[in-house]
């Protein structure tokens, strides 16, 4: 039996055009309420967490036109955008994708927000589902 690389599921993110309008909703229809906020420059978004038990509901838009969010928002609208797993190693479970045929976008880990560590995988080595690796530093 093989130990799942995998420790549970970090967020749901959620490309959506109008940030401020999107936290409302959430809060409005669920009560819940802004756990985190920040602006990722490197990625040319802006993201608020909801927090939901130990997991987050990620919400994000572009703050520039070149960024991978707005690229999407412009070809498939609002929606799910990816999905994040928590792993205890970055690296190790990045290359673990990448021996089972899976396909990196990040060749290395980098740093992600609140602190994290994080690698994005392909949908297209993932079975359509944008993920991205998250360790908690």
């Amino acid at each position: 039996m093989t130990t799942s690389l995998l420790t549970e599921i970090d967020h749901v993110a959620i490309a959506v055009h109008d940030l401020e309008a999107a936290i409302s909703y959430y809060q409005s229809a669920f009560g819940a309420t802004v756990h985190h906020r920040e602006i990722v420059e490197s990625d040319g978004v802006e993201e608020a967490l909801l927090a939901v038990a130990d997991s987050y509901i990620q919400l994000t838009t572009a703050t520039r036109d070149d960024s991978p969010i707005a690229t999407f928002l412009a070809k498939r609208g609002e929606g799910m955008h990816h999905i994040g797993y928590r792993v205890d190693d970055c690296a190790e479970a990045l290359a673990a994708v990448v021996a089972a045929g899976g396909r990196a976008i990040d060749e290395a880990p980098r740093p992600g927000s609140r602190g994290t560590t994080v690698a994005f995988v392909h949908p297209k080595g993932s079975f359509g589902t944008l993920i991205e690796l998250v360790q908690e530093n």
